[in-house]
């Protein structure tokens, strides 16, 4: 069941390594970029943003008056990043062209999105825009999106890629065999209401758990029962591993899993945040947060999986 929750102007929701579709617009449908060089500077902006915050971007699309992004915050909110692109492109265009005033139309709307289930969907939908628009007939034909470096046909060194890619295969070909594929499965796709509003409220794309996931993540509804360094004990003597190799360098499939777990727990129980337990473990917190939706589709798709999680679980986090 699709759910979307929130009343109007409601506080924005920040949960570390999560994603988001962000759309930018013109002050009462003005045009943002009124030259090319104009979007080579927001390139610019957006670099250095990634390199100073420590977010991904996985899509981006530049209209004539507005824009899409699909960005994977890390430790600093959502709210920091936008407003510190909004505000220095905002003042490199007035001052050129010799005026005061909004470039944009209020504040930037955003729908953070459940990464696992609807971020391949949002990053096809952010590079078709132009077909939608009717400016292109194919996506590479337009130049002001992240379609053409997922093709290997530009560079753009602050766009994400690896993550949408590693979803069609391994070796870098096969991969983009199967994001083109998956790109022509979706041309004749309309506007999709849920990626800009939703049913009620813009805050929220996901199914029910994961929505009320997030909301005890960033309500304060829930308090600490368990400490992060009991979690990282306890799980890797399930797993039969010593604590400290947790924290060793390498792609192991025991390891990781045991990591996705204690973020997992952590994060549920309140008692650490993504941004800690990647911290406690020398990992990226976007990488940990893709562990740990892994680690929550498979509970989904398998029982057995499921118990074992839920059995884990039970021994280590008591109520409060």
């Amino acid at each position: 069941m699709l759910v979307c929750l929130a009343m109007a102007r409601k506080p924005r929701v920040h949960l570390a390594g999560s994603s988001y579709h962000v759309m930018l617009r013109g002050n009462g449908g003005q045009e943002i970029f009124p030259q090319d060089e104009d979007r080579y500077h927001l390139y610019l902006l957006l670099q250095e943003g990634v390199e100073r915050f420590g977010h991904r971007v996985h899509a981006f699309c530049l209209m004539t008056n507005h824009l899409h992004l699909a960005v994977q915050v890390a430790d600093v909110p959502l709210s920091k990043i936008m407003q510190n692109v909004s505000f220095r492109y905002t003042r490199w265009v007035n001052r050129r062209e010799k005026r005061s005033g909004h470039l944009f139309q209020g504040r930037y709307k955003a729908v953070l999105v459940d990464g696992e289930s609807y971020l391949l969907e949002l990053v096809r939908y952010i590079h078709l825009n132009p077909i939608r628009a009717g400016l292109v007939r194919e996506p590479e034909a337009y130049p002001w999106s992240g379609h053409r470096a997922y093709l290997g046909e530009e560079v753009v060194p602050w766009l994400t890629t690896d993550w949408v890619l590693g979803r069609f295969g391994k070796r870098r070909d096969v991969a983009r065999r199967g994001y083109v594929a998956f790109m022509k499965a979706g041309v004749e796709e309309g506007h999709r209401g849920e990626f800009h509003r939703g049913a009620t409220d813009p805050r929220l794309l996901g199914d029910e758990r994961f929505t009320e996931r997030v909301l005890a993540e960033t309500g304060g509804v829930m308090r600490p029962v368990v400490k992060l360094e009991e979690l990282v004990e306890r799980v890797a003597g399930a797993y039969g591993i010593d604590p400290l190799a947790l924290s060793a360098r390498g792609r192991q499939r025991q390891p990781a899993e045991a990591r996705a777990i204690i973020a997992a727990f952590a994060t549920d129980a309140r008692a650490a945040t993504l941004t800690e337990v990647a911290r406690r473990f020398d990992r990226d917190v976007a990488t940990l947060s893709e562990g740990v939706q892994r680690v929550r589709l498979r509970a989904r798709n398998s029982v057995a999986f499921r118990a074992r999680l839920e059995e884990l679980r039970a021994g280590i986090i008591r109520k409060p």
